[in-house]
């Protein structure tokens, strides 16, 4: 096992792997990483599946057969997809068994829904009864559409992702959905404590499209400002998770059995090759959060990653303090929040593209 991963775990930070094939699933690789990487969770997109499933023979089987059968473009993604996300929530579930949060794989409702509230509820809703594991996670995106549906999908029960989430006050909306959804949830007398949600806030993409404008700005204050944006912006949105943490609202519903919706850190894998490529995990240590990182950023971590303890904690005013220096060199920080939350939608729709192309395709080759 890579002592300095341990020493990650150690420190409270759950690492989960971003990414997933039914070939790390098969070749036992998934549970090897589990044993040997500290790895404790998975979260998948379409562009995850989409590649797993161009590059690996594995699918050949069961696309033909569903092929055969006559399946529609759409139930074939479905039953690839949630296949692979319920035997790695069988691979996990011994992690699932003896922590309290972790052992969870993430799938995404159809990222075409993103602005349809109930499409996306009843997308969540098909995927939670086909994985039909405990340890499965929904993932919805935050947009303002999918708000009411996390909502939703919380007080029915299923245990949900959050994702898409790139700023503080849309964070905030997003703790409020979870917490109504426990409320309405706790009403309908469900037992709180089995279900289980984490809030995925994205890291890289802020530094990418701030790193942009602080170019553009050209000032030496403006440069001394580069690769600073995104920490800064997950510090404030740490301070917003204290503060909601401590809360009477909160703690009614700890109280009643509910879980924590833990932070998790996501787009961790460094953009820019003159940063360091760990630092936005080294930079976001801090316990009971979630970082979860594709599998280049992991071996770059257990090869040289440094734990310096909890980074994060009360560091919320820091944060605030370098995004305010943004405005006083032209960068418009809300304007930037919005830009990547409707780059991130479109990307997140593009990725659904691909993955049908990418099963038509396999399905072409199936039927000949």
């Amino acid at each position: 096992m890579s002592d300095r991963l341990k020493a990650l775990a150690d420190a409270g930070v759950s690492i989960w792997l971003d990414d997933l094939s039914r070939e790390r699933i098969e070749t036992g690789n998934l549970a090897e990483l589990v044993k040997e990487r500290s790895v404790v969770g998975v979260t998948t997109n379409p562009t995850i599946f989409a590649s797993a499933i161009a590059n690996g023979e594995r699918y050949d089987e069961q696309v033909g057969k569903l092929v055969a059968e006559g399946a529609s473009v759409d139930k074939v993604i479905l039953e690839l997809t949630t296949e692979d996300v319920r035997n790695a929530c069988d691979v996990l579930a011994p992690v699932a068994e003896s922590t309290a949060h972790d052992g969870r794989v993430s799938i995404e409702v159809e990222p075409d829904l993103a602005n349809d509230t109930e499409g996306t509820i009843n997308s969540a809703k098909a995927l939670w009864a086909a994985v039909d594991r405990p340890n499965a996670l929904i993932k919805i995106p935050a947009t303002l559409e999918g708000l009411p549906a996390i909502t939703a999908a919380i007080a029915e029960g299923i245990s949900v992702n959050v994702t898409l989430i790139f700023g503080e006050e849309r964070y905030r909306e997003v703790m409020d959905a979870y917490l109504t959804g426990l409320e309405q949830a706790r009403d309908a007398g469900r037992d709180l404590s089995q279900i289980r949600s984490v809030a995925s806030f994205f890291i890289s993409r802020v530094d990418a499209e701030v790193d942009k404008r602080l170019d553009e700005a050209g000032t030496d204050i403006a440069t001394a400002l580069k690769g600073k944006a995104a920490v800064a912006n997950a510090l404030v949105a740490y301070g917003a998770y204290e503060e909601v943490s401590a809360s009477d609202r909160w703690r009614d519903l700890e109280a009643a059995g509910a879980n924590r919706q833990r932070p998790l850190w996501a787009s961790t894998g460094v953009k820019n090759p003159d940063y360091p490529d760990t630092m936005y995990v080294a930079d976001l240590v801090v316990p009971e959060t979630v970082n979860t990182m594709p599998e280049k950023t992991l071996e770059a971590f257990a090869d040289h990653g440094e734990v310096m303890g909890d980074v994060v904690t009360g560091k919320a005013s820091e944060g605030r303090a370098i995004l305010d220096r943004l405005g006083d060199v032209g960068v418009d920080f809300l304007d930037v929040l919005v830009s990547i939350e409707h780059e991130g939608v479109d990307k997140f729709k593009k990725s659904w593209t691909e993955l049908v192309e990418t099963v038509e395709g396999q399905m072409a080759k199936a039927g000949r």
